[in-house]
């Protein structure tokens, strides 16, 4: 069901300055931040070769973000995306076999302008996981 990694998501509470970390001292080409509203963060994406970090930082003070910061002042990892063909099938497969689907259950856009849906980190072994629509 699940296919290619599509991204590692890192919470982090300098967003300029995890930036230049991946930009300057490590040599990898990144975006533009980018304002998410609708999913409270504001994102950069460090582009590699078999895949993407995403580096998320609050927008506003409802972001869950700023939750998962508050937590971890230092930033962390918070979540893996995989690819699905269809977002749907993979939500009722899912539900079907137990599996919490977190929000109202229905497919949000994510920053990739694609289909998402998150999975609750109880039931696959302490890590939220993101399912995008490719």
């Amino acid at each position: 069901m699940i296919g290619r990694l599509n991204h590692v998501a890192i919470a982090v509470p300098d967003l300029e300055a995890a930036t230049a970390v991946y930009r300057d001292t490590l040599g990898a080409k990144v975006s533009p931040p980018q304002a998410e509203p609708d999913h409270g963060v504001t994102v950069v994406f460090v582009e590699l070769d078999n895949t993407k970090i995403e580096l998320l930082h609050p927008l506003g003070e409802d972001s869950p973000i700023a939750g998962f910061l508050a937590k971890n002042k230092s930033g962390g990892m918070h979540h893996v995306c995989y690819e699905v063909d269809d977002i749907i099938a993979a939500r009722d497969h899912l539900k079907s076999q137990g599996a919490k689907i977190l929000g109202d259950g229905e497919p949000k856009i994510g920053a990739h302008k694609k289909p998402v849906l998150f999975l609750h980190p109880k039931d696959f072994n302490g890590t939220l996981v993101e399912l995008e629509q490719v």
